[in-house]
């Protein structure tokens, strides 16, 4: 069996396509050792307008873009890609390669080819998996730097070899070759056929994932029960601060029993609760939150701001 690493870059993506003008590749034995690598330079049939993920900031390949017009468009190298990626014999890797297999999809649709049927699996995901951190998505410039691994950024071929020694390194590290170490790591291929996507996985990012559902249910059962308690609350037609609404960070709000407790005290004083950060007089987050609705809260003028402790103490002084 021999391991196919694949990149690509386009000229441009949007929703519904994805102009391919470069697809760099490195086949390798299971040892590692290169047997072929290759930057193919394709006619994007279109301009060039690269942006990052956001959509906002222009990226610049390394490739001069008025030499793409000498290339062969995709549909003349697809029979190519085809045959490289569907062949039997090789297992096929990329890096966050599920960008790359939308852009595959994406071009077969643009040109009215078959689609492309072949497994495959992400250096994201292992690397994820191996050092058992799934809490966001790893670069693959910061998985180099990691591993000790030198690249160009962006030069298909070369993300392609940094890709495979991206996965030599951790093969290494595990003592183990690519088989053995997706035994190990418990990883699942990813599929395309039909046009039709599963992405890779691993037991490690499916606990993850699990734990997470799990952790976000518990939340939305503590908001429920805490709005519940709130709305069950009547506004008092006297005390100081009858007529001011108070709104508490997210955190305070998951910490049911303390909630519920300051908003016994603030009812008690005249006050009501307000989900909404906008309409309300007091906003009482910790000094390290950091949270959408606390930053909002920041950024709005005629709004007081204190933690726990303080308004504790403004009703402790109310209540003398």
């Amino acid at each position: 069996m021999n391991l196919v690493f694949f990149d690509i870059e386009c000229a441009s993506v949007n929703k519904t396509t994805a102009k391919i003008c470069a697809f760099g590749y490195v086949v390798c034995d299971e040892q590692f050792n290169i047997i072929k690598k290759e930057d193919v330079l394709i006619n994007p049939k279109g301009r060039f307008h690269l942006t990052d993920r956001s959509g906002d900031k222009g990226l610049v390949l390394p490739y001069s873009y008025e030499d793409f017009k000498k290339y062969p468009p995709f549909t003349k190298v697809y029979d190519f890609i085809k045959e490289l990626l569907e062949d039997k014999n090789n297992i096929v890797l990329g890096h966050s390669i599920m960008n790359d297999i939308k852009y595959l999809n994406l071009e077969t649709r643009r040109f009215k080819l078959p689609s492309f049927k072949f497994s495959f699996s992400d250096s994201q995901l292992i690397y994820m998996t191996y050092v058992n951190d799934f809490t966001r998505q790893f670069g693959l410039e910061h998985i180099a730097v990691d591993l000790g691994v030198k690249f160009t950024p962006h030069r298909a071929v070369d993300d392609a070899y940094a890709t495979m020694r991206v996965v030599e390194a951790i093969c290494k590290a595990k003592n183990c070759g690519y088989v053995q170490l997706k035994h190990t790591l418990q990883l699942k291929d990813g599929r395309i056929s039909g046009y039709n996507v599963i992405p890779p996985s691993s037991c490690g990012e499916s606990e993850y994932k699990r734990k997470i559902t799990e952790i976000k249910q518990q939340r939305t059962q503590k908001r429920i029960e805490f709005f519940n308690f709130v709305s069950r609350k009547k506004i008092k037609r006297s005390g100081r601060f009858y007529g001011k609404t108070f709104t508490f960070s997210r955190n305070i709000e998951d910490a049911t029993e303390l909630a519920k407790n300051l908003v016994d005290a603030i009812y008690e004083n005249g006050g009501k609760y307000s989900q909404h950060v906008s309409q309300s007089d007091y906003y009482i987050a910790e000094p390290d939150d950091n949270s959408p609705r606390t930053k909002m809260a920041l950024n709005l003028d005629n709004l007081t701001i204190t933690d726990v402790a303080g308004l504790e103490e403004i009703l402790i002084g109310t209540s003398r």
